[in-house]
């Protein structure tokens, strides 16, 4: 099998000509996801040179030239693909039984193969994580598809009629007409820390959405949706049978997801989602030892989680691997983040995840994740906090019985401790009104930029827009077909959280040749686990209720009834206000100084000079600013690749 988690980037020109320097760009987007795939590469362009493919090759299973990309098939199809196909031997079988004859043991091949077939419905075959850019020169089209949650990334921009790709955003930079910000993204990234949709912080740079491929053809681009999730609740199933099929569903995808001829590792938090994917791994992996790595924080008290960590391991025999991270290494490292993420994403998480993927690259090439739990079977307090205030205004006004609420007042009590660390973000929740319609509560628990009033120039942005957008996801009737709010709240941010959480997956595990595989995102699990009833996956408020029944014994007690699970917090606070507040101070200055876009550089000076404690807002300020020196100070620098 030739895994091929890696880079790749290319052109398609869309009115059939060569664009200048054609071999000049190629080499250019090599250099720029270099990073990617550090154990060999490839290139190729069509006979008139109208397109051309590059791609970066990171050696995990099957190191013989039969997997070598761009890959060809008679018949003038040609393939650059990142990605694992996890059910390639199933599909290839089956393409055997209909005459398809093959010349290696590829997945490469089997997508080609599957293309031949099938044509631009292929992806929804593959089941795994993947882009895949395809050219058929005889029907003189490219189709770009990206795997249905966006775990491998995929961008595009268009430039004097040629359409460019590539893994990664940066590899785009160098055919901008000039490196600007875009005001829609600014003003999400602002609100929520991530983009909404298509666009990007750089202007003119898109992504390919998950479950969507762009076909590209007679100087035409169109976007098609081949997959989306669609909540559409089974009342007549009891919680014994969603519990046994979810255990089954995500033994089987793990299994898939096992796959490798080199060692496998997990990441290791602490908390019942990376806890339960390291003991199951442990059990099933033909290895005498399994490795598993974590990062803790211990220059302050409550941000140290790795009790919880060696808990699991113990139990488990597991190879544990730690790493303290400290302020030094925030400072050291931090841009190396920015410039990997290509654009902030996601908030400070990032950092460590960068720190412990440094760890588990010194060790193994492949780690294994707990990614995608809390965005499906609802693993965030803000859930609770919402139905909290539904459940008050229900008990008020004696509106349980009306479909929207799946908790009483009585029930969920014994599931509030879990908000003792909350305490501030319940007061600021409150002090903007109580009871109003469930869509406009819910952003205002997750919009991050109302305490940014004066530091943004909010009058060169369109903030209703950005309320206008997420409205739209959320109470899109097309993918929750019922007036539950549990699935409402979690189908949104399985749309616009999990993308970014998955992009900061994959860029922190490529800076370092890392390849990271998240079990919990399988189509076919998704699929099911939409159609559980909100109050089987969030029965009294007890948050993942599902997954936790599914695997009631499956790791030590310790983590199954945590209570103070914080999501690998980083003490930002107390490095700001201390140690690494001259740092942040220069940084923000010379944020104002340069009159950055949309922001007010008087306010935010003030703001630096009146704060005795910063608060996380500093971060998306500092992540702009670091942005900003990163690429945009650098334009010069990425134009000139390809003069």
């Amino acid at each position: 099998m030739g895994v091929n988690l890696c880079g790749i980037a290319g052109y398609i020109s869309l009115n059939g000509e060569e664009p200048i320097n054609s071999k000049k760009r190629l080499s250019a987007m090599n250099q720029l996801i270099q990073h990617r795939g550090p154990d060999g590469e490839g290139t190729w362009q069509n006979a008139d040179k109208s397109v051309g493919f590059v791609h970066r090759r990171l050696a995990i299973i099957d190191l013989s030239d039969g997997g070598a990309q761009p890959m060809h098939r008679d018949g003038g199809t040609s393939l650059v693909f990142n990605g694992e196909i996890y059910n390639y031997k199933e599909l290839r079988a089956d393409l055997e039984m209909s005459g398809t004859e093959f010349i290696s043991t590829s997945d490469t091949e089997v997508i080609l193969a599957q293309y031949a077939k099938d044509g631009s419905n292929f992806p929804r075959k593959l089941r795994g994580m993947f882009s895949t850019v395809i050219w058929d020169e005889s029907k003189q089209r490219a189709i770009l598809s990206r795997d249905r949650f966006g775990i491998k990334p995929l961008y595009y921009t268009v430039s004097d009629e040629v359409l460019y790709f590539a893994s990664e955003a940066k590899a785009l930079l160098p055919f901008l007409n000039t490196i600007t910000t875009n005001a829609e993204a600014f003003a999400e990234y602002i609100t929520f820390q991530y983009t909404l949709g298509e666009k990007t912080l750089f202007d003119g740079i898109n992504q390919v959405l998950p479950g969507h491929q762009l076909i590209v053809g007679n100087g035409e681009i169109l976007d098609e949706t081949y997959w989306d999730v669609e909540f559409q609740a089974d009342n007549l199933s009891n919680e014994e049978f969603f519990a046994l099929e979810t255990r089954k569903l995500i033994e089987d995808s793990l299994d898939a997801h096992l796959t490798s001829d080199v060692e496998i590792g997990t990441y290791l938090s602490g908390g019942f989602d990376s806890s339960l994917i390291s003991q199951m791994a442990r059990e099933d992996l033909d290895q005498k030892t399994m490795k598993s790595f974590h990062g803790k924080f211990t220059e302050y008290p409550g941000y140290d989680e790795s009790k919880f960590a060696e808990v699991v391991a113990a139990e488990a025999e597991i190879d544990l691997h730690t790493i303290e991270i400290t302020h030094k290494d925030f400072e050291e490292n931090i841009r190396k983040v920015i410039y990997h993420l290509d654009f902030p994403v996601a908030g400070p998480g990032a950092f460590p995840q960068f720190m412990v993927s440094k760890l588990a690259a010194e060790h193994v090439k492949v780690v294994l994740g707990g990614q995608g739990a809390d965005e499906i079977f609802g693993g965030y307090a803000r859930y609770l906090i919402a139905y909290l205030e539904q459940c008050i205004r229900a008990a008020i006004d004696g509106t349980y019985e009306n479909g929207n609420f799946v908790v009483t007042l009585e029930s969920i009590i014994p599931n509030l401790g879990i908000l003792r660390e909350y305490t501030p973000l319940l007061q600021s929740f409150w002090s903007k009104g109580l009871f109003g319609p469930l869509d406009e509560r819910f952003l205002r628990l997750i919009d991050r930029s109302t305490d940014m009033q004066n530091e943004i120039n909010w009058d060169q942005l369109d903030k209703q827009a950005v309320d206008d957008a997420f409205y739209a996801i959320f109470n899109s009737r097309k993918n929750v077909s019922e007036t539950a709010y549990f699935d409402s709240m979690t189908h949104f941010e399985f749309k616009t959280l999990l993308p970014a959480l998955l992009q900061v997956e994959d860029r922190m595990g490529m800076a370092h040749g890392l390849e990271s595989r998240v079990p919990f995102l399988d189509h076919e699990l998704i699929e099911f686990v939409a159609t559980a009833p909100a109050n089987v996956k969030f029965k009294a408020g007890d948050m993942k209720h599902l997954l936790k029944i599914a695997f009631p014994n499956d790791v030590p007690v310790e983590i199954l009834e945590r209570r103070d699970k914080m999501g690998f917090p980083v003490p930002l606070k107390e490095w700001f206000s201390g140690p690494l507040r001259e740092f942040i101070s220069e940084t923000l200055s010379a944020m104002a100084n340069a009159n950055r876009p949309f922001i007010n550089s008087e306010a935010l000076m003030q703001s630096l000079n009146s704060e005795s404690q910063f608060s996380r807002k500093y971060w998306a300020l500092l992540s702009l600013e670091l942005w900003y020196q990163e690429f945009h100070d650098k334009e010069v620098y990425f134009k000139g690749l390809i003069k």
